[in-house]
């Protein structure tokens, strides 16, 4: 694709003393014979997989394949998508033989978007390889790039699963609070509150209700779940837990709705704001943001939503989700406030300055905000 990279410095420089080359021309890379494909793996409106721009990329390198190239996956996918889907894609497209003229390879991107710490060195890298051989040699390659080291998996269906269920175990004890929260929200108990108390157990896990959107979490469980049913396996628990996931958007506008109509307040002129629309705290990326399903289920409710984030651009995502939003902090006052994102820019306003009367609802999704600033917490 015509795509213009902005690439960090400090990272152009590593790429440089590990002698690798960052192009975006097709015709540049026919002296390489080490191919990286890392590109995203979304889902359709019906939720199963979009491998379109899977099948792209390996069509691309296809054209540049030679005997004795390898070329290795780190997109997320079902298990067994590499040799299923990628391999006779090569295999057609250029007539050579698979594990005789050219190699595979798949090692899984874990890097954490927004994250400082855990960088892609830092991150223990998981690699596999169509034979023995290869699996070496893939191994090797990210090790010398890796500082946290790597995990050789057994074999490319084996690692690929273990990608997807990372972010599908994740979606499912997310899914668990998040239904807890409904629960407690029906029964008048602060959810945070429970949640601190149940973790001074040793073996608690901690994790928090919210909206699960991205690229990952919200999207892979479905490559999993698909694959399952193609093979005759009824998923359960991880469509459970997206359709619980799913649904959180609308819970929370509904809430919302309700608290404004005990407050005898008319919907049809009422005003949210909602911090944030981002999917993740403190990083520019939309990308199938559940905070969107809250607005839409707010202005379904008949609400006023005005979105303030000072992190998206504001052309794109209005292009992307036909919404208004300001990089601005907002100079009116409000009926609602909604904290769906916690940037820390936040943490500097002043809520008191936005309130319309001492009713103005606070409703903090994220539990980002002290409990005497909020009036809900999620």
């Amino acid at each position: 694709n015509d795509t213009t990279l902005e690439i960090p410095e400090e990272d152009l420089q590593k790429a440089m003393k590990t002698n690798l080359r960052v192009t975006n021309q097709i015709d540049d890379l026919k002296s390489c014979n080490f191919y990286i494909v890392t590109v995203p793996t979304p889902i359709n409106k019906d939720k199963t997989p979009d491998l379109q721009p899977l099948k792209s990329a390996t069509s691309s390198v296809s054209k540049i394949l030679s005997k004795g190239d390898v070329v290795v996956y780190e997109s997320t996918v079902y298990p067994g998508c590499t040799e299923e889907l990628c391999v006779p894609i090569l295999v057609e497209k250029t007539d050579l033989k698979y594990n005789k003229d050219f190699f595979c390879g798949y090692s899984p991107e874990r890097i954490n978007p927004g994250d400082k710490e855990h960088t892609i060195d830092k991150i223990v890298k998981i690699t596999s390889g169509s034979n023995e051989e290869i699996a070496d040699l893939v191994d090797t390659i990210y090790k010398s790039v890796v500082s946290a080291g790597t995990y050789r998996a057994e074999s490319i269906r084996v690692a690929e699963a273990a990608k997807v269920i990372e972010n599908a175990q994740r979606d499912i004890n997310i899914a668990f609070v998040n239904e807890l929260a409904m629960l407690f929200n029906v029964l008048d108990i602060d959810t945070t509150s429970v949640l601190k108390a149940a973790a001074t157990k040793w073996n608690f896990l901690y994790f928090k209700p919210g909206l699960v959107g991205g690229h990952c979490i919200g999207v892979d469980p479905y490559y999993l779940a698909n694959k399952a049913i193609e093979v005759g396996f009824n998923p359960e628990i991880i469509l459970a837990g997206r359709k619980v996931n799913d649904s959180i958007g609308n819970f929370i506008a509904k809430t919302i709705a309700n608290k404004l109509k005990k407050n005898n307040k008319d919907l049809n002129i009422s005003s949210v704001l909602v911090l944030g629309v981002t999917f993740k705290e403190n990083c520019p990326d939309y990308r199938n943001t559940k905070v969107v399903d809250v607005i839409k289920g707010l202005e379904n409710e008949s609400l006023k939503v005005d979105l303030y984030d000072p992190w998206v651009d504001v052309e794109l995502f209005e292009k992307e989700y036909a919404l208004k939003i300001s990089n601005e902090k907002p100079m009116k006052k409000y009926d609602v406030i909604v904290l769906a994102v916690s940037h820390n820019v936040f943490k500097e306003l002043d809520l008191g300055e936005l309130y319309k009367d001492e009713n103005t609802i606070v409703y903090d999704i994220k539990s980002f905000y002290d409990k005497k600033q909020v009036t809900e917490r999620l």
